[in-house]
């Protein structure tokens, strides 16, 4: 039977210090899930492959990227994963943005635990004036809606890498009929019916 955590360790490049902290953070989910519905709890057994690879993967696809905005965090997936990984590295910085103000205090709680590079914002995504290298997203819309949060980012240089389903695809040709974007689909590397959605210049039709 493999190791979960020496799995994501090999996939991911973790360090110590990386794994240290991603085990505080299980627990400190692990123990506000059981008060606030952030994760479903039967996903939590899976930590190391479905929430902790499935966000830490975008960082293989944008490695020299420092700066993230994470639009409806959440729980911190992939935001606060991201963050993890990029402790230490000069210069990086996830923005952690969700409209609840729970889950907002939730995540705080763990920035300031473990001492993370990253800022919670409470409010809503389209109206933040943060200027970021890719903003990301999981579970939050489908792409036609999540699109119009992000756009703000992409006018002001960011790229998009978005964790998606199975019905990635199908949102995407919704999509087509409102904004005009470059977009790739990749398969997800924690799950092979994800999909990674990248999207590069995005603007509305006309």
């Amino acid at each position: 039977m493999s190791d979960p955590i020496a799995d994501f360790r090999a996939k991911s490049g973790a360090s110590d210090q990386n794994i240290t902290d991603l085990k505080v953070f299980l627990d400190m989910l692990t123990e506000t899930n059981a008060v606030m519905n952030l994760v479903g709890p039967d996903s939590l057994p899976d930590f190391w492959n479905r929430h902790a690879w499935d966000s830490a993967q975008l960082l293989s696809l944008e490695p020299d990227a420092l700066t993230w905005a994470d639009l409806g965090a959440g729980a911190g997936f992939p935001g606060v994963v991201l963050a993890i990984m990029l402790k230490g590295r000069e210069g990086a910085h996830v923005w952690l943005i969700d409209s609840l103000g729970k889950r907002c205090r939730f995540l705080q709680t763990v920035v300031d635990a473990l001492d993370l590079p990253a800022t919670v914002i409470n409010g809503r995504a389209e109206e933040q004036q943060v200027k970021v290298e890719i903003v990301t997203a999981r579970a939050v819309a489908a792409m036609e809606k999540l699109l119009g949060y992000a756009q703000p980012y992409f006018q002001r240089g960011a790229k998009g890498l978005f964790l998606k389903g199975e019905k990635a695809e199908a949102e995407l040709k919704d999509a087509a009929g409102v904004w005009h974007f470059e977009a790739g689909l990749s398969v997800s590397r924690s799950d092979p019916r994800g999909r990674i959605v990248s999207v590069g210049s995005l603007r509305r039709v006309r």
